[in-house]
């Protein structure tokens, strides 16, 4: 199992994965190459691999 820790007082935990990604979404894509809404633009993303 493994945990990935948000924020200080949040926790989300997620069994069954194979990985994940952390990336900041920017106007011209991200790192990790997925679809966003705008509303996300400048914000820390997680992508799970499951």
């Amino acid at each position: 199992m493994r945990t990935i820790d948000i924020e200080p007082s949040t926790r989300l935990t997620i069994e069954g994965i194979q990985g994940y990604l952390v990336r900041k979404v920017t106007k011209f894509g991200n790192g990790a190459k997925v679809d966003c809404p705008k509303e996300y633009l400048d914000k820390t993303v997680y992508l799970v691999i499951k």
